[in-house]
């Protein structure tokens, strides 16, 4: 599984001298952080700012396929889907804590690999990993990551915030990351089938990278506070468009109208799923982990956005009265329905 040369057993370094060894090339950036790794618990101020928190759990076998998941790109993607559930507040990512549990398959070498990735998303994204765990596990790799912000309370954006009338908005483009994910499985059966025949992936590397190594936005929420704009409903596409635009709708107790020509999605990711023989637009309704923002603002800010080429309007609020619906290229109305991924579907 891996390719190291010398392989060194986490059993030689024990729990402390692991902590140590990941930990020691650590520096804090954000002034919030007074006291990281190194003590019972972590310190942070943030003054008069309101505490963000939110935990994600990834399991091998379940969230991830180390049989295609690059290590680095592991640790990199398990830190930008928690940073994301910050973003999804409107708030700013700060801290991070990172706890992984390993089986005895893992030498020191590919933990550092794990870390690696991790670190170098806290360094792109200006977060301090300031603590966490570490454990033997007898169910593969599993990784936990905490992530802390803050964000001043007028600016928290919450589900439940959508007005009649409020447009509905998306950054990016939809649909990759699960179009990349079956040219992924695709490839991983040919070669379970004839492992001497190599990948093929030429010409796909925006797809994969939507899988393997999203990006979460911190530049739209960034983009947002510079114009003046407070978003009435905030969430992140982790589980599909129309799961996300349900749970917004859901929580304001109103519907919504959504137009399917006008949900953003990559020329890779249309061709790609035709080549797959999927329907490109139930790929960004039902697919999810592209971590990108879906908001909701006042008709009066559309001229601040209207010329963001990353921010779409895809739709808009209506009352609750008039439910949730997709109106097709064709213009047929269609009722919005939930299919995103269930970790717990057999």
């Amino acid at each position: 599984m891996f390719d190291n040369k010398e392989r060194t057993e986490i059993k030689d370094l024990g729990e402390f001298g692991l902590i140590e060894h990941l930990t020691k090339a650590i520096e804090l950036q954000a002034p919030s952080s007074i006291k990281g790794i190194g003590d019972d618990a972590a310190v942070l101020d943030f003054g008069n700012k309101k505490t963000l928190i939110s935990t994600d759990l990834l399991l091998e076998g379940v969230h991830f396929d180390l049989r295609y998941v690059p290590l680095r790109h592991l640790g990199y993607k398990a830190v930008q889907v928690n940073l994301s559930d910050i973003y999804a507040m409107n708030g700013t990512a700060s801290q991070i804590t990172f706890s992984i549990g390993l089986s005895s398959k893992f030498p020191l070498e590919a933990v550092e690999e794990i870390y690696e990735g991790a670190l170098y998303a806290c360094k792109k994204y200006n977060v301090d990993l300031i603590g966490g765990d570490t454990s033997a596990s007898k169910q593969g790799l599993v990784i936990s990551v905490t992530s802390i912000g803050y964000a001043d309370e007028e600016a928290i954006a919450y589900r439940s915030g959508a007005q009649e009338g409020d447009l509905i908005c998306v950054s990016g483009d939809l649909g990759g990351a699960y179009v990349g994910l079956q040219l992924l499985e695709r490839e991983k059966q040919i070669y379970l089938e004839n492992p001497s025949i190599q990948p093929d992936l030429e010409g796909k590397d925006y797809i994969i990278e939507r899988q393997l190594k999203p990006e979460a936005r911190k530049d739209i929420v960034e983009l947002l506070a510079e114009n003046s704009i407070k978003p009435t409903a905030m969430m992140d596409v982790s589980d599909g468009l129309s799961a996300e635009l349900l749970h917004i709708c859901k929580a304001s107790d109103k519907g919504c109208k959504l137009f399917e020509d006008k949900i953003p999605l990559d020329p890779m990711t249309y061709e790609t799923a035709r080549e797959f023989g999927l329907d490109p637009t139930v790929c960004a309704l039902n697919g999810g982990e592209d971590y990108e923002l879906l908001f909701t603002i006042p008709q009066s800010d559309y001229d601040k956005i209207k010329g963001n080429m990353d921010i779409t309007v895809i739709g808009y609020v209506t009352e609750a009265a008039a439910g949730c619906s997709m109106i097709s290229k064709s213009g047929n109305v269609y009722p919005l329905t939930a299919q995103g991924w269930n970790a717990f579907q057999g």
